[in-house]
C-alpha cells in the first residue's frame, strides 16, 4: 500500500518563515520549499538564499495525545551529542522544530538497509546509544502506552480486530516467560526504527532520526524493529544480531533469539493499536497499516513457537 499524495500545505509556509528566525537565521531568505514524506507530520526541506539547507517539521494534527514534545527533545538532543543524528537548531514547546537538513540523501528502501555495510553501521549506532550511560528520564512503557491507545481507539469508536483479545493474551504470556528467563535492562531506545528514519548520505555514512517515540527501552527492541521495517530475512537478523553483541564479546544463542522474537511481537502489537489511534485522522489508509501489523505478530508468534 503506498502512501498518500502529501502537498505543501499554504498555511504552513508563514510558520516556516517564524521557525527559521527562531533557528537563528534572521534576515535569510528561502529559496525553495520542498514536502518530505511522513506518516503523521509534515516535515519540509528549506533551501536558505545563502544554500544552507534546513529540516523544518510542523507537528501533525492529533499527535499532542500521544507525543510528549518536551520527553522527544531530551532524546533528540541526546543523539546530536552522540553523533547519531544532525544538529538541532530549534525545538519548540509545541513539536516544532529545525534541524541541519542532512546533505545529498541517497535513496532509502529495504534493499538499502540490507546491505552488510548498513547493517554493521546500525548495529554499531544502536550499540552507542544503548550504551550511552545516558538516562534520559523519558518513560517508553509498552504496554502502559498500548492499553492508552486502547483508551483511544474505544473513545474514537474505532474498532479492534475480532481475535484482538486472544492474541493479547498470547503476547503477554511470552512476555511473562521472557521476562522470567532475561534480566531486563531499560536504556536510552529510539523505539521507531523504520527505513524512512534512517538517512544515507552520499558519503555512506547513516543517520537514525526522528526521535517522537524515543525513551529508555530494552535494547532488542530497536533490533527487532528494525528487522520488521526492512524486512530482513534470517540471513540478516542474524548478521544484525551477531554485530550487535560482538560489541559484547557475547556469542548469540537461543536466549538472544527468542528475546529477539519476543520483541518483533512486542513491536507490531504496540504499532498496530497505534495505526488505529491514526484511523480518526488519516482515513483506510492507517487501518491498512494496522492490520498488516498484525498479521506479521501473528507471524512471530508462529516464530517463537518454531525456535530450538
Amino acid at each position: 500500500m503506498g502512501e498518500p499524495i502529501r502537498e505543501i500545505v499554504a498555511d504552513d509556509i508563514p510558520r516556516i518563515e517564524t521557525l527559521i528566525e527562531l533557528a537563528g537565521k534572521e534576515g535569510i531568505g528561502t529559496k525553495s520549499i520542498e514536502r518530505l514524506c511522513g506518516m503523521t507530520n509534515r516535515s519540509y526541506k528549506v533551501v536558505l538564499t545563502d544554500d544552507e539547507e534546513l529540516l523544518v517539521r510542523v507537528p501533525g494534527e492529533g499527535t499532542e495525545k500521544l507525543i510528549d514534545r518536551m520527553n522527544e527533545r531530551k532524546s533528540t538532543e541526546l543523539a546530536c551529542d552522540l553523533g547519531i543524528d544532525s544538529d538541532l537548531l530549534y525545538f519548540g514547546d509545541d513539536g516544532t522544530k529545525v534541524m541541519s537538513f542532512i546533505h545529498d540523501p541517497q535513496p532509502m528502501n529495504n534493499e538499502v538497509m540490507r546491505l552488510e555495510s548498513n547493517i554493521l553501521q546500525a548495529a554499531e549506532i544502536f550499540h552507542r546509544l544503548h550504551y550511552s550511560g545516558v538516562d534520559t528520564g523519558v518513560r517508553f512503557e509498552v504496554f502502559e502506552m498500548a492499553r492508552l491507545y486502547e483508551d483511544l481507539i474505544k473513545e474514537c469508536e474505532v474498532e479492534l480486530f475480532d481475535d484482538y483479545e486472544e492474541i493479547k493474551e498470547q503476547v503477554m504470556r511470552y512476555k511473562s516467560e521472557i521476562d522470567k528467563e532475561i534480566k531486563i535492562s531499560k536504556v536510552p531506545c529510539h523505539n521507531d526504527s523504520l527505513v524512512a528514519n534512517w538517512v544515507l548520505n552520499s558519503n555512506g555514512r547513516l543517520y537514525l532520526v526522528d526521535w517522537e517515540y524515543s525513551g529508555m527501552n530494552e535494547a532488542m527492541w530497536d533490533l527487532s524493529c528494525l528487522s520488521i521495517e526492512a524486512e530482513y530475512t534470517s540471513k540478516e537478523d542474524d548478521e544484525l544480531l551477531k554485530a550487535y553483541f560482538a560489541f559484547e564479546d557475547t556469542v548469540v544463542g537461543i536466549e538472544q533469539k527468542k528475546h529477539f522474537i519476543a520483541a518483533k511481537m512486542y513491536v507490531d502489537y504496540l504499532w498496530t493499536l497505534w495505526g488505529l489511534t491514526r484511523v480518526p485522522y488519516e482515513g483506510e489508509f492507517m487501518r491498512g497499516y494496522a492490520a498488516k501489523r498484525y498479521e506479521r505478530l501473528k507471524k512471530s508468534i508462529n516464530d517463537y513457537d518454531s525456535i530450538d
